[in-house]
C-alpha cells in the first residue's frame, strides 16, 4: 500500500459544546481506533447540505468503523447561536455527533478555508486527507476501505458502535415548514419540509385537513398517501387552479400535485444532482437539477430558484422543457444581462402583480434582487455581496439583510422579505427605495402569504404559521451591521502564486482524452484587487498580481477537476467531478505569504 502523508490531528474544541452525544463531550482520544471524517459545515451553505446527503450512504455502510463528526463553523451571526445549530441539526436530520464551534477555534486549528471541507483522520489520530467542496464521497469511500484494511492488519482498528446518540423526537403537525400558498377554496398548502410532505391546513392556519406524501424521505410518484418527497420547499399554483408545482429540494426535482386528486407526478429532474458539463436545457424529465428552492409563475413560464447552482431556471409546462434563464454557476452578486449575472443561493421568488418584475431573495448575498420582464436583466435593490449583512433600515443602498429566504408582494406593490437570520419581516418600497421592518421576534421566517389585510408568515423554526395585521407603520429596530468573521489570510503585495491542490483518488487519474479535466476561475472584490491573472483557465496553478495600493479584499476562486478510472482494462471508466468555490478574505501586508494553497482534494505538501 502506498505511503501517505500524515499530520497529527489537532483536538476538537468548540465553545458551543456537543450535540447528538447524549450530553457527553468528545475528545480525539475517545475516537482512537475509529476512522474519523470531520465535516466542517454551516447550515446556510447549500454545498454543505449537499455533502450531508452525500455522506449518508457512507455513514450507513461503515457504521461500525467510521465516525463522522460535524464541526459547525458559522458564517452568519445567527449561525453562532447555539439554539440555531440545535434546530439545524434536527432540520437536516444529521445523524452523527456535531461540535458547535461558534468562534471557529477548530476551523483555525485545521487551517480550513472553505465550506464545506472534509478532513479524514486515521485510527491512530493522524490527518491523512482533506477535501473541499462537493463530489468527494467516492474518493472518501475508497480511502475508508483502504484504512479499514490497513488498520485491521495492524490491530489498530476498533469496531463497534460510535458515539452518536439520537435526540428525542418532538411531535407536531409541522416540522421546519418551508413555503406556503393560499388555496383557491381557502386555507393553506404548506411544504412540511421536515416531514417530507405537503400539509393542507384550514383557514385558521392550524387545523390539519389533509396530507400529501407518506412522510418518509424518498422519491416516488403516486397517490397522496404513497408519494414521497425529500425536504420540499417552494410551491406555486398554476393558472388552471388545480396543479401545484413543488420544488422538491433534496430530490433535485420539480413535482406536480393535483389538488383535486392528491396525485403526485414528477415534472422535471432525474433525481440526480446537476454537475458542471451536464445539460442546461432539454426535456424536463431528462435534465438534472440542483436543489430547487422556490418556484413562481412569471413571464409565461415557471421560474425556479436553483439554489444548488446559483442560477435561475425556467420550466415550460406546455413543452415540458427546462432551461437556464439567468446565472453562470459562479457565486456572488453581479447584475446585468441574465446569462452574465451571478447569484448566491437564490431561495425565494415572487412575481409582481402587474408582471413587471420577479423578486428574488438571494440568500447568501443577503440581497433582494429582481428580474425585469421581457429583457430578463438582473438588478439589485438591497445587498452588496457575500460577506456583508446585518439589520439596518433606511435607504436601500445602505440597508442590510441577513440571509433572507422568502419574498412576498404586498397589495401596494411593495415587497415583504422573510429576513430569516434576523428573525424579522422587512419591507422594501420601490417607490421610495427604502427598506423598513414590519415585524420582529419571528423565528427563522422562510416565506409569507397575504390574506386580506393580514400577512401569514411561515415561522420555520417555530414549526407554525403566524398571522398578523399588515402594519401601517414600520417597527423601529436598532441598526446592526456585520461582516463574516473569518480570519483573513495575509498575502504580500505584487506577485502571488495561487495553487489549487488536487490529487486524484486512488485508482483514478485526470483524464484529458476529450479535453481539459480541470478548470480554474478567479476574480476578486473589489475587482481592482487583482491587477493581472484574473479570469478562467484550465491550469490549477495561477500567478496573480495584487494591487499594492489596496489593504484588503476577497479572492473568489472556483475550481473543478474530473478524475476517471485509471485502469486501461476498464472499457467504460467511471468519472467523478470534484468542485468547490472559495471566498478567501485577504489582507495585503509586506510580511504576507507569496503563495496561497487551496486544497480541493489531497494534502498540501
Amino acid at each position: 500500500m502506498a505511503s501517505r502523508a500524515r499530520v497529527r490531528a489537532p483536538e476538537l474544541v468548540g465553545k458551543g459544546g456537543w450535540l447528538n452525544t447524549g450530553g457527553k463531550d468528545l475528545a480525539l482520544a475517545d475516537l482512537r481506533g475509529k476512522i474519523v471524517v470531520l465535516d466542517f459545515w454551516t447550515f446556510c451553505c447549500i454545498n454543505c447540505l449537499h455533502v450531508l446527503d452525500e455522506l449518508r450512504e457512507l455513514e450507513e455502510a461503515h457504521r461500525d468503523t467510521l465516525v463522522i463528526i460535524g464541526v459547525h463553523s458559522p458564517k452568519f451571526v445567527h449561525e453562532a447561536e447555539h439554539q440555531a445549530v440545535v434546530d439545524a441539526v434536527a432540520r437536516y436530520e444529521v445523524e452523527h455527533p456535531v461540535l458547535d464551534d461558534p468562534e471557529l477555534a477548530t476551523w483555525k486549528q485545521y487551517a480550513v478555508r472553505a465550506w464545506p471541507t472534509l478532513v479524514v483522520i486515521d485510527p491512530e489520530g493522524y490527518v491523512v486527507a482533506q477535501h473541499a467542496g462537493e463530489g468527494h464521497a467516492h474518493a472518501i469511500a475508497t480511502l475508508v476501505a483502504e484504512l479499514e484494511a490497513e488498520h485491521e492488519a495492524k490491530g489498530t482498528l476498533r469496531r463497534g458502535d460510535g458515539p452518536y446518540v439520537a435526540p428525542e423526537a418532538v411531535p407536531g403537525a409541522l416540522k421546519f415548514p418551508g413555503k406556503a400558498i393560499v388555496l383557491p377554496g381557502g386555507g393553506y398548502l404548506v411544504a412540511d419540509s421536515g416531514h417530507h410532505s405537503l400539509v393542507e391546513l384550514a383557514a385558521d392556519g392550524e387545523t390539519v385537513v389533509g396530507r400529501i406524501g407518506s412522510g418518509e424521505r424518498g422519491f416516488a410518484d403516486g397517490k397522496a398517501d404513497e408519494a414521497r418527497f425529500s425536504e420540499p420547499q417552494g410551491l406555486a399554483l398554476l393558472q388552471d387552479g388545480d396543479t401545484v408545482i413543488v420544488a422538491d429540494t433534496v430530490n433535485h426535482a420539480l413535482r406536480g400535485v393535483s389538488l383535486a386528486t392528491g396525485e403526485v407526478v414528477t415534472l422535471a429532474g432525474t433525481g440526480r444532482q446537476w454537475w458542471q458539463n451536464s445539460a442546461t436545457s432539454g426535456p424536463a424529465r431528462e435534465v438534472d437539477l440542483s436543489s430547487p428552492w422556490d418556484v413562481a409563475w412569471f413571464d409565461g413560464a415557471v421560474w425556479i430558484a436553483m439554489a444548488g447552482t446559483h442560477q435561475l431556471w425556467t420550466y415550460d409546462p406546455a413543452a415540458q422543457t427546462v432551461q437556464v434563464a439567468a446565472g453562470t454557476t459562479n457565486e456572488g452578486l453581479v447584475d446585468g444581462p441574465p446569462l452574465e449575472a451571478w447569484f448566491a443561493q437564490p431561495s425565494g421568488l415572487a412575481a409582481a402583480a402587474d408582471g413587471s418584475r420577479l423578486w428574488i431573495a438571494d440568500s447568501e448575498t443577503s440581497a433582494l434582487r429582481w428580474v425585469e420582464a421581457g429583457t430578463h436583466e438582473i438588478r439589485t435593490a438591497v445587498g452588496t455581496g457575500l460577506f456583508d449583512f446585518g439589520h439596518r433600515d433606511g435607504a436601500a443602498g445602505q440597508a442590510l439583510l441577513q440571509h433572507p429566504l422568502g419574498v412576498t408582494v404586498l397589495p401596494d406593490g411593495s415587497v415583504a422579505v422573510a429576513d430569516t437570520y434576523n428573525h424579522a419581516l422587512r419591507r422594501f418600497d420601490p417607490a421610495t427605495d427604502e427598506i423598513t421592518t414590519l415585524a420582529t421576534d419571528l423565528r427563522e421566517p422562510s416565506g409569507a402569504v397575504v390574506v386580506g389585510e393580514d400577512i401569514v408568515v411561515v415561522e420555520s423554526a417555530r414549526h407554525r404559521l403566524t398571522r398578523m395585521r399588515l402594519p401601517e407603520a414600520a417597527v423601529r429596530v436598532e441598526a446592526a451591521a456585520h461582516r463574516t468573521q473569518r480570519p483573513a489570510t495575509e498575502v504580500a503585495p505584487g506577485a502571488l502564486t495561487l495553487d489549487v491542490v488536487f490529487t486524484p483518488p486512488a485508482g483514478q487519474k485526470l483524464d484529458e482524452t476529450y479535453g481539459p479535466a480541470t478548470r480554474l476561475l478567479i476574480s476578486s472584490t473589489p475587482p481592482e484587487l487583482i491587477l493581472a491573472g484574473a479570469g478562467p483557465d484550465t491550469a490549477l496553478t495561477r500567478e496573480l498580481t495584487l494591487n499594492p495600493e489596496l489593504t484588503e479584499g476577497v479572492l473568489h476562486v472556483s475550481a473543478m477537476a474530473a478524475s476517471c478510472d485509471a485502469d486501461p482494462a476498464i472499457e467504460f471508466p467511471t468519472c467523478h467531478v470534484h468542485q468547490q468555490d472559495w471566498g478567501v478574505p485577504v489582507t495585503i501586508t509586506a510580511s504576507g505569504t507569496g503563495r496561497l494553497a487551496l486544497v480541493l482534494a489531497g494534502m498540501d505538501q
